[in-house]
């Protein structure tokens, strides 16, 4: 099955399902983290695959990404969004040297105030919408919640994967 596939997967599940995905995801990335030494989570378990600090750092920078989006959505009409490039993201901000625990802790505070952000919307403002200014189009608060949740479920499999050293 394609991301295609299981992003539709989740956008039929009702809202309460996505948003409750989003509030567990802190706790999973923590406890996956419990007890794995430092050389286990900067392991890379092929050389073009991510290793575990740097799945943590990507969901830690693209939850700023995905906040900064819904506020702009909520505040402003039709807000438009740059591309983001997670590979060059990883790259510049050299997510390999990055403390693990840290990171996850930094996802889980922005992740928090995500959630509270969410918690205020009501009624007509779940299709108030963005537009990505590549191939993914126009947006809405509930699209990008039903993202967000593929998003958190992609990843935590891709760290349980390179906690074990797979791709």
């Amino acid at each position: 099955m394609d991301a295609r596939d299981r992003i539709d997967q989740w956008s039929r599940r009702p809202r309460v399902e996505r948003l409750a995905r989003l509030a567990a995801t802190p706790a999973e990335l923590t406890a996956k983290l419990s007890g794995v030494s430092a050389a286990v989570l900067a392991r890379r378990p092929a050389p073009a695959a991510w290793a575990p600090v740097e799945v943590i750092c990507h969901l830690r920078d693209l939850e700023e990404s995905f906040h900064e989006r819904l506020d702009l959505i909520l505040t402003s009409d039709e807000p438009c969004f740059p591309t983001t490039n997670p590979n060059r993201w990883a790259e510049e901000r050299q997510y390999a040297r990055n403390d693990a625990h840290a990171a996850a802790r930094a996802f889980g505070r922005r992740r928090e105030q995500t959630l509270q952000l969410l918690h205020d919307v009501r009624g007509d403002d779940w299709s108030r919408a963005g537009r990505q200014l590549d191939s993914r189009g126009r947006r809405t608060l509930d699209d990008f919640v039903t993202l967000m949740a593929w998003h958190d479920d992609n990843h935590l499999e891709q760290l349980s994967r390179a906690l074990e050293g797979r791709e």
